[in-house]
């Protein structure tokens, strides 16, 4: 029976670890995300965001900058046509007497200066474009995090995991519906336009060369689109996953906001320490104060008035209950009078701070308690 009992312990130990690994330390992700996290993500340059997007719009601002700006970058290239035709036979004279390194350099200096006149345009709209649709993404708060080695991306077990995890997965799905989508896209433009193609070679050469770049044109502009759209989709997915895969554990929120707000057990124990403190530090006004109003049992608050500094008289020290009995007390064993006035107690203890002038309409009550306490004071000197 012995022998038994132990063989099903021995068995269920497995069990009983699963258990305690899955609902022990840390326990599951259910918690959304904190903003700290969010912020430190941020730095570290994790941030919700899709490529296909960035790749939609800049094709799209291509095509379309490509449109407007072809007449320029047709006549820019009919110009560099000319010069060099033009240069040709200078090009033939100096043929081994006057073509040096130097005038080659030269010559293809001005070749390059002429080409990126004619891109400049593209690659203005491209950069302008791209920056764009990332800020919209992810805001403007640039960090080099991204851009540090790390040995982690070097090992090859972690490799093979992304090749078969979820990102992957959806990035071939992405690819094959792009692919899909860029084919359907292209072949009914192309099919709409096929009685145009067919009488190609009976039209002028500019006017063929039109018509293509039309055609090349509307298929593009009609991709970037559709690219936009999947793109959408993507950053809708890439922004549910980031917010699940930056879910916290119950644990882990307790412990951030320990280390950002601090131990609410250490926290109380700060403030205790600084309301005993603040406590000695009232009752040694105690024995300055002029009168001690009290409730009687449950308040007391005592008043000084020094008409050289103050305009009014101040409240040195209040409190209730335990503590009013420990300023009676001291007032007592100081020889402060203590007058009981209920109303007069509850008004400067409920409006009155410590080391703040008492209110106008307080004014008369206190100033006619305080009358009687300085009457008395004076009949017994």
């Amino acid at each position: 029976m012995n022998d038994l009992m132990e063989k099903q312990r021995v068995l269920l130990i497995p069990y009983d670890l699963q258990f305690f690994a899955k609902d022990g330390e840390g326990g599951e992700k259910t918690e959304q995300p904190t903003s700290k996290k969010l912020a430190d993500a941020r730095k570290e340059g994790k941030v919700a965001k899709s490529k296909e997007v960035v790749n939609g719009v800049a094709l799209l601002g291509f095509f379309l900058s490509l449109r407007i700006f072809l007449g320029f970058a047709g006549t820019r290239f009919e110009e560099i046509f000319a010069w060099i035709y033009s240069i040709i036979p200078d090009i033939v004279k100096m043929n081994g007497s006057g073509l040096t390194i130097q005038t080659t350099e030269g010559i293809f200096q001005s070749l390059l200066l002429r080409m990126l006149i004619i891109l400049l345009p593209f690659l203005i709209v491209g950069f302008f474009t791209g920056f764009v649709a990332n800020l919209i993404q992810v805001g403007w708060k640039p960090t080099m995090k991204p851009l540090e080695p790390k040995l982690s991306k070097f090992n090859p077990v972690n490799g093979f995991k992304r090749i078969f995890s979820k990102d992957s997965i959806m990035n071939l799905v992405m690819a094959l519906a792009k692919l899909f989508l860029i084919i359907y896209i292209a072949y009914t433009t192309i099919k709409d336009q096929a009685n145009n193609l067919f009488i190609l070679y009976d039209i002028g050469l500019k006017a063929a060369l039109s018509m293509i770049f039309q055609i090349i044109v509307d298929t593009g502009i009609k991709i970037s689109i559709v690219y936009i759209i999947l793109g959408l989709a993507d950053y809708m997915y890439q922004k549910w996953k980031f917010t699940d895969d930056m879910k916290m554990t119950k644990q882990e929120v307790k412990d951030e906001y320990k280390n950002t707000e601090g131990d609410p057990q250490i926290k109380g124990k700060q403030r205790q320490r600084m309301m005993e403190s603040s406590q000695r530090r009232m009752m040694k006004n105690v024995p300055q104060a002029d009168v001690v109003i009290t409730n009687p049992t449950h308040i007391a608050v005592a008043i000084l008035y020094d008409n050289t500094k103050d305009e009014a008289p101040r409240v040195v020290a209040k409190g209730e209950d335990y503590l009013a009995k420990k300023i009676k007390d001291a007032a007592k064993e100081s020889g402060v009078p203590v007058v009981e006035n209920k109303p007069l107690a509850r008004a400067l203890y409920a409006t009155v701070d410590i080391d703040e002038t008492i209110p106008p309409e307080l004014y008369q009550a206190v100033a006619e308690i305080l009358a009687v306490v300085y009457t008395e004071r004076n009949q017994a000197v």
